[in-house]
């Protein structure tokens, strides 16, 4: 029963964390379109100022080519956000059973923690799959006693009371046994190859559930080891991707400040 209230709680816990993954999924690719359309709209910007100053002859038809393949190439990522977003929408629809999923955009959440120098190998305690493969062991293991205790019999003295002229050394004599003491009286001996065949099959099942168990604590660790892994990988490429941006508001600081100095103006002239 507790494992299977633990599988319960696993397939519980599996669904939550899945739908969860792709709802922060549909956040990411929001943000990630919403930058897309940003860099878009700069790029029919100068696409259109381009064109502009070839109409006039100040610049040639080549100058622009370069920026048309970018917006071009723009396009196709606004495309395959988008395909990723349909996709994360069809999966919530299945996972939470319903008609359809309306997403608002949301501002991501600022994160700014760092693993733990250590991690104790008992916070896996608290993982359904951890717990539920405890409790088949512990199952198993009762299954194994259970199978032990068939070896003896079970005689219930109380049943020899109304009995005539039996003694403890009739017990075992099949000549001696009546009606009445054959219902309260087992003797599992005389059946010792099913019995050995029922506490090896026990005994395999407990020597699997323990195997299971390990397998799923080893499982635990490397998952673990591969999300911190992930985790710190991501760290450091947001880290660079935030000094990508720095580095990208300082270039567009600058070409404003070099437009209202007039310097822009004045190389287009010339």
């Amino acid at each position: 029963m507790n494992a299977q209230k633990a599988e319960l709680e696993q397939t519980r816990q599996l669904l939550a964390s899945s739908v969860a993954r792709l709802y922060w999924e549909w956040q990411t690719q929001a943000a990630a379109r919403e930058v897309l359309a940003q860099i878009k709209h700069e790029q029919d910007n100068i696409i259109g100022a381009d064109r502009e100053l070839y109409q006039h002859g100040i610049t040639s038809s080549v100058e622009g080519v370069e920026t048309d393949i970018n917006a071009n190439k723009t396009e196709e990522q606004l495309a395959e956000v988008n395909g990723k977003m349909k996709a994360v929408e069809a999966r919530l629809v299945a996972l939470t059973n319903s008609s359809s999923v309306t997403l608002t955009r949301h501002e991501l959440p600022t994160v700014d923690a760092a693993l733990p120098p250590t991690l104790g190998y008992e916070l896996l305690a608290r993982r359904p799959d951890l717990q539920e493969a405890h409790w088949y062991i512990e199952a198993s293991m009762s299954e194994v006693e259970a199978a032990r205790a068939a070896f003896y019999p079970d005689v219930n003295l109380m049943a020899f009371l109304q009995q005539d002229a039996l003694h403890l050394s009739d017990l075992f004599r099949a000549s001696a046994q009546q009606m009445g003491v054959t219902a309260r009286l087992t003797l599992p001996i005389f059946d010792s190859g099913r019995l050995n065949a029922s506490l090896d099959i026990a005994q395999a099942q407990n020597n699997l559930s323990v195997a299971n168990y390990n397998k799923a604590g080893v499982e635990a660790v490397n998952q673990v080891a591969r999300t911190a892994s992930e985790v710190e990988t991501l760290t450091a490429k947001n880290r660079h991707q935030q000094q990508v941006e720095k580095d990208a508001a300082r270039v567009v600081a600058l070409a404003q400040a070099r437009f209202s100095a007039g310097i822009v103006a004045g190389l287009a002239g010339q």
